[in-house]
């Protein structure tokens, strides 16, 4: 189906990178951008770790509504794909980190486990987490299948998996 090979392009990309851009909104209306190192659960939730001080983290208390794009810089053009997603946002409440660390710290990313202490109370990190509600892939003007001579975005949904995957981990 055609639809799932939309849904296919942004896993493998969600799946095939280590950082996203988070867009968050500044007090006086302008964006800002900010890469982070992330880990996505279920292609719906996006964790992060980052300072409660930093502005990211301040505009994401303030303005919860972000967006992401995720996208491997190091291919050439003309063979690049993305994925563009809107979300809200939130710093995870300590009573929450036990039952997400599993999921937000996948250790088969390459990062680091961080333990409860270090992102509550005293600690200088909080951990972030971003839910997904719509995406978007980045569709080549000549991809094989819905290439238009111009690129474009095109709506998928990569949390609905085929039959033959929906008993995995999705993230």
């Amino acid at each position: 189906m055609a639809e799932d090979e939309l849904a296919e392009m942004a896993r493998r990309v969600i799946d095939g990178n280590r950082y996203l851009v988070l867009g968050t909104v500044e007090a006086d209306g302008l964006p800002r951008l900010s890469p982070v190192y992330f880990t996505p659960a279920r292609y719906r939730d996006f964790y992060w770790v980052s300072s409660p001080d930093a502005q990211h983290s301040r505009n994401v208390r303030e303005r919860p509504e972000v967006r992401i794009v995720v996208f491997d810089s190091s291919t050439s053009p003309g063979t690049s794909e993305a994925v563009y997603m809107s979300a809200t946002a939130r710093e995870l409440a300590e009573h929450e980190l036990p039952e997400v660390l599993d999921e937000a710290f996948d250790q088969s990313r390459g990062g680091r486990r961080f333990a409860p202490e270090e992102l509550s109370g005293d600690g200088d990190l909080r951990l972030y987490v971003a839910t997904a509600t719509a995406y978007d892939v980045h569709v080549r003007g000549s991809h094989p299948t819905y290439g238009t001579g111009i690129d474009r975005r095109m709506a998928t949904d990569p949390t609905t998996l085929p039959p033959t995957e929906r008993s995995g981990n999705g993230g």
